[in-house]
């Protein structure tokens, strides 16, 4: 019975195109009530007060939540510096503030959503507006005003990286290239808007169903603000449409939670349902920081890059969320896959006015390594060096020491991956060293239309960074007597579309030496399974995977002495990570990676300014594919995401107000809109500590994909841009049309 390595059948796939499966805005209880939030209408505010007097005179509102109502005003998935409720009556200070306009001002819960939102509208808030920050600039200026008064600056944390000396590497490079670097914003667009049902359960716990990465991080934030025991609230996650990292911070959670318990407390013992519109979705949730990269380096005219010295100033918007371990990846990766022996980094994240950033697929890999792949290419273009050559005369291999000074872990597979790619690409490796063959096939009849070929590289972390605690816990039962007739395993990763719940059912099956129809899930439900940490960081397939291999390894001696029922739990501990050194940066980062790289041809529309991309090759180094049919997916997913970041999702936010809070203004990938062909080459090179050598893969075809598309325009074009989504207008400007 091997299962590892096989393109095995989704478990929920059938029931997902068949309509079976409940997202959490499917789920509907007898006698339910519904909720609507009232958000802020101000992006930096302070809110006077708050009147509901109208809003509760309306026929069919049962209650009507605000901040005095939150035992404590605060959550935070780093640092608790958000108000569950913003407004009059927390004991905590300055949380009578709005500072954006996703802040949650009231909760209205009625018998229906109809008079819900009436009622919601009636309520009046008295504002007194305090003054805008609308840019890191501002935030950063003298005598700016805090956002958080309670804080010394709007920098909400600094990061620096000093490795040789930057001067002297300076002054013996043969060519420096210097630039600016800007990246937007992005919004998750997940297909399931943010939903949920709360209720009290038969043993008087609040139970939350809603979607989410991290359930047992939800159980923390929700009991947190609640004043609750953990055993007192139950999180449940059931099928989710989507995440990307959008669904790590808190939604709808707490305050589904606030209510269940308000209510009960009142003796009104009813489920209480939120489903939020694409408009709210859009403006509830974080998004993809944007970042404003100063960026210098320099390299000799053998083709050695010397040194880089980088400056990073992240958006981070009114709250923390995930600004921090976001910048730490990014401080770690803006220097690329290269041994550079003298580094100078420092890195910001900034309070602002804006909608929060946050987690987003790559966290912080996709801005890095679009500053650092462009710097890369435009020296290889200054020293008249092929770009693929430059990038292996300076790849990391094993052994290779990080700017931060520790070691690469054991596996260091950038340069097997970046010559498979460009292999299919066309590049070929000669006596003068890599070049690319395929010029002719650049030609085009049109005289409009230039096409062009662009190539980028990364790596990115697997698993938590810089002494996060990370861990992961498995629980096996094992029933039958005489032999195993069924195989239950409780495991807490989230099923957000990943395929994660098909990949642990095989590593079970796999391990036990089973039919897959014999293992049963119990998933993602704080009162049955531990913890098992977030689904981000590309972590879920390497740590369950460990874990699930220890409870096996465990469970099976127990059935062999005699247990019946056999039950074992595992907690996989991966090796001891570091935070950075605050004046030196030097740490022990990260325990594991995956390797990337990226080859693009696209047309450019010298006329209209329409990029279209002809082709993608991915390689990707994934250790193991658990599940082949999956990596295919996810690598073809994430190049997709990654062409509408590329290409077109255009955020706008001015004056702290968004003017692309609707898919009809803010525009995603249609099936007109994709690459005609992507090639995904599967690398498998084992990981030394992966679960049958497997490595995290599901961020890694985003990273390099934007300077791989930007290397192409300027393959066609010769205009390098220093900033993107590369609309037509932008293009036409870039090629001084307009």
């Amino acid at each position: 019975m091997e299962y590892i390595g096989k393109s095995v059948k989704r478990l929920d796939a059938r029931a997902k195109v068949t309509g079976k499966a409940l997202y959490p805005g499917d789920y509907n209880m007898p006698n339910q009530l519904y909720m609507k939030i009232l958000f802020s209408a101000r992006p930096h505010a302070i809110i006077k007060a708050i009147d509901i007097e109208e809003a509760e005179k309306i026929a069919g509102v049962v209650a009507i939540y605000t901040a005095k109502d939150v035992p404590v005003n605060e959550y935070g998935l780093i640092m608790p510096d958000q108000p569950v409720l913003c407004g009059p009556g927390s004991s905590k200070p300055f949380t009578d503030r709005a500072r954006c306009i996703s802040d949650q001002i009231a909760v209205i819960v009625a018998e229906s959503e109809e008079v819900a939102e009436q009622a919601r509208d009636l309520v009046k808030v008295v504002y007194e507006d305090l003054p805008l920050i609308n840019s890191v600039d501002e935030a950063l200026a003298d005598a700016a005003y805090l956002l958080h008064p309670e804080r010394e600056s709007n920098a909400l944390c600094h990061f620096r990286i000093r490795q040789g000396n930057i001067d002297k590497a300076f002054s013996d490079c043969d060519v420096i290239v210097e630039q600016e670097y800007d990246t937007p914003v992005q919004e998750h667009v997940y297909l399931q808007p943010e939903a949920g049902i709360a209720y009290i359960d038969d043993e008087e716990r609040i139970t939350v169903v809603v979607a989410g990465q991290w359930a047992h991080e939800d159980q923390e934030q929700i009991a947190h603000a609640l004043n609750l025991p953990l055993e007192k609230v139950r999180v449940i996650y059931p099928a989710i449409g989507g995440a990307f990292g959008g669904r790590e911070d808190m939604s709808v959670q707490i305050v589904l939670g606030l209510a269940a318990m308000r209510l009960h407390e009142q003796g009104i013992d009813r489920p209480v349902k939120i489903v939020w519109s694409r408009e709210e979705s859009i403006l509830g949730h974080h998004k993809r920081h944007a970042y404003k990269i100063k960026s210098k380096w320099g390299a000799n005219k053998e083709g050695k890059i010397l040194a880089a010295e980088v400056e990073i100033l992240a958006d981070g918007g009114a709250y923390a969320y995930t600004s921090t371990k976001v910048l730490g990846n990014a401080t770690l990766l803006c220097t690329g896959p290269y041994e550079i022996p003298n580094v100078k980094i420092d890195s910001y994240a900034i309070y602002t006015n804006n909608i929060p950033g946050g987690a987003f697929r790559g966290f912080g890999g996709p801005q890095a390594a679009y500053q650092a792949e462009i710097q890369v290419s435009r020296l290889a273009e200054a020293l008249n060096i092929d770009p693929v050559e430059l990038r292996m005369r300076n790849l990391f291999k094993e052994g290779s020491l990080l700017s931060v000074r520790s070691p690469l872990p054991e596996g260091v597979t950038i340069r097997e991956t970046v010559e498979s790619c460009a292999q299919e690409a066309g590049w070929q490796e000669g006596k003068d060293g890599w070049a690319l063959n395929q010029k002719n096939a650049l030609i085009t009849d049109d005289p409009n239309v230039k096409k062009g070929i662009g190539f980028a590289c990364g790596y990115k972390n697997v698993g938590f960074s810089f002494g996060a605690p990370e861990n992961c816990t498995a629980k096996i039962e094992l029933q039958g007597q005489s032999e195993i007739e069924r195989a239950v395993l409780y495991h807490a990763g989230a099923e957000v579309g990943q395929g994660v719940h098909s990949v642990i059912a095989q590593f079970t099956a796999d391990a036990l030496g089973l039919p897959i129809e014999k293992v049963e899930l119990v998933v993602s439900d704080t009162s049955q399974t531990a913890n098992s940490g977030s689904v981000s960081a590309s972590r879920m397939t390497f740590m369950a995977g460990n874990s699930i291999l220890g409870a096996a390894e465990e469970v099976q001696k127990k059935w062999k002495s005699g247990e019946r029922p056999a039950v074992a739990s595992y907690t996989y501990l991966p090796p001891a990570t570091t935070p950075f050194d605050p004046e030196t940066g030097e740490c022990t980062p990260n325990f594991a990676y995956g390797y990337v790289a990226e080859a693009v041809e696209a047309d450019v529309n010298i006329e209209t300014g329409d990029v279209v991309l002809r082709k993608v090759i991915c390689a990707n180094d994934v250790g193991k594919a658990i599940n082949p049919q999956q990596v295919q997916g996810q690598i073809e997913g994430a190049v997709v995401q990654a062409a509408g970041y590329t290409l077109m999702e255009k955020f706008i936010q001015e004056q702290g107000l968004v003017k692309t809070s609707l898919l009809s203004t803010y525009l995603i990938p249609t099936i007109l809109d994709i690459p005609e062909s992507v090639k995904s080459i599967i690398l498998e090179n084992p990981d030394p500590i992966g679960p049958k050598g497997a490595r995290g893969m599901g961020e890694m075809p985003f990273i390099p994909f934007a300077p791989a598309v930007i290397d192409a325009v300027h393959s066609a074009t010769g205009v390098w841009f220093n900033d993107f989504p590369l609309t037509q207008e932008r293009v036409l400007r870039g090629l001084g049309k307009i």
